[in-house]
């Protein structure tokens, strides 16, 4: 650890927390000094990385140590406004796993303790990262498949649902909550026209040993027309493929790597540009820097670097998946989100 090191604390060490901790120790200008959890188990995984941090199992003596400069909280997602604030009051900056919350109200108030704090308040959108959807937007900004107009992308299969609390609606906030906040921010991302209104559904038809929807299903529809689409299924025996983009001059098409089973949402899909004509031409992945959101955070706050995720994107992720559930109770009736981008 140099001088001049962010302190780092991790609130919370499960899968993501072991990913922060890869990051932190590969980005000049960060380091992991504590760790937070209730499971001592988890405590010795992160030592195994990490053996000179603090270890706690408390969340609010790590918070009032003095030791860190910046938390990344990482427990379920309806926790996260209340550590968030937490940290923020005792004026520690923040990053946080999505959602930011559970509604754009929380976001809101989230924001505001941040600014007049002068902290940061960011979301790991790690999803804007990864290699398919990186090569996709890119394509999309050469023009090389004119306007957009149509857009589609879906993640699931036909699979019996874990029993994590990923499944579970009181805590999770639902099936559109828990990837939505990924792929919804894609969409919002990709596509920068205003929003017009927002449609969703969610079916219950089959897993009933959890609570969140079987099939979820969300609809954007933009001022100019386009419409963007987000489907996550756990009933869905014929997958669509993960992007289906259609522009004026052609389309893009992401398929799911069907040899990655069981693990084929971690994986990158396979890109090919479709044209007109009907040929079909293979896309090989742009490269992506690793832990370039980490090194963000550093630039950000040390040299006041715009990052490229900001929390008012992802507060409005929150907006529009807030809407779609309104949507959904209303049998898919059109809801226009209260977003803070015009």
């Amino acid at each position: 650890m140099k001088a001049a090191d962010l302190r780092v604390g991790l609130l919370a060490y499960g899968q993501i927390g072991h990913e922060h901790n890869l990051a932190v120790q590969a980005t000049d200008g960060l380091a992991l000094v504590a760790v937070c959890d209730q499971n001592p188990e988890r405590l010795i995984a992160a030592r195994e990385l990490a053996p000179d941090i603090d270890t706690f199992i408390d969340a609010d003596s790590m918070l009032d140590s003095g030791l860190i400069d910046l938390v990344i909280i990482s427990t379920p997602p309806n926790s996260h406004y209340a550590w968030a604030a937490a940290a923020l009051n005792r004026g520690i900056h923040v990053v946080v796993e999505k959602p930011m919350a559970l509604s754009a109200s929380e976001c809101d108030q989230l924001m505001a303790q941040a600014e007049k704090a002068n902290l940061l308040l960011v979301v790991y959108q790690n999803r804007r990262f990864d290699a398919d959807y990186v090569t996709m937007a890119a394509l999309i900004k050469s023009g090389v498949i004119g306007e957009v107009f149509h857009y589609e992308s879906f993640v699931g299969g036909y699979t019996e649902p874990c029993r994590h609390w990923h499944t579970d609606v009181e805590i999770s906030g639902g099936a559109i909550f828990d990837w939505g906040s990924h792929f919804l921010d894609q969409v919002l991302t990709i596509l920068p026209s205003q929003v017009a209104h927002v449609s969703g559904v969610n079916h219950k038809r089959h897993w009933n040993l959890v609570t969140n929807a079987d099939h979820a299903h969300v609809t954007i529809t933009f001022v100019d027309g386009t419409q963007a689409t987000f489907i996550h299924s756990d009933l869905a025996a014929a997958r669509k493929p993960k992007f289906y983009v259609l522009g004026t001059k052609g389309a893009i098409v992401a398929e799911w790597d069907s040899a990655a089973e069981p693990k084929v949402a971690d994986l990158p899909a396979i890109l090919s540009l479709r044209y007109p004509d009907g040929r079909q031409e293979p896309i090989e992945l742009l490269p992506v820097p690793p832990y370039a959101f980490h090194a963000s955070i550093v630039e950000y706050i040390n040299n006041t670097e715009v990052m490229s995720v900001t929390s008012q994107q992802s507060r409005d992720v929150v907006a529009v998946m807030e809407a779609a559930e309104e949507s959904a109770k209303l049998n898919g009736f059109p809801v226009v989100p209260k977003l803070l981008r015009s």
